[in-house]
């Protein structure tokens, strides 16, 4: 789809030089630029979570079955907790 964008002496004059240096076409400059510039903007507003995703769930507990039954297991320790805190 043509776009047309003003750019400045020095923006046109770096795009030439890049261009030339990596035998790439101006417009390939430009949308590799965007892309940078969209992919950095993008990892700024991404939750912590995003930047380890692809980690959860990839590691083995060695069989032990960690998970099973943990809401009964923090339920009981928070209701000890509560005990402790009446006795004081």
């Amino acid at each position: 789809m043509p776009t047309s964008v003003r750019l400045d002496p020095e923006i046109k004059i770096l795009i030439q030089r890049l261009a030339k240096q990596s035998g790439l076409t101006k417009s390939q400059i430009i949308r590799e630029a965007l892309l940078s510039f969209a992919e950095r903007r993008q990892a700024k507003t991404l939750r912590p979570y995003d930047a380890v995703k692809h980690l959860v769930g990839s590691a083995d507990s060695g069989g032990l079955a960690l998970s099973e039954k943990t809401g009964d297991k923090f339920r009981t320790l928070l209701a000890g907790r509560k005990r402790a805190r009446r006795s004081d």
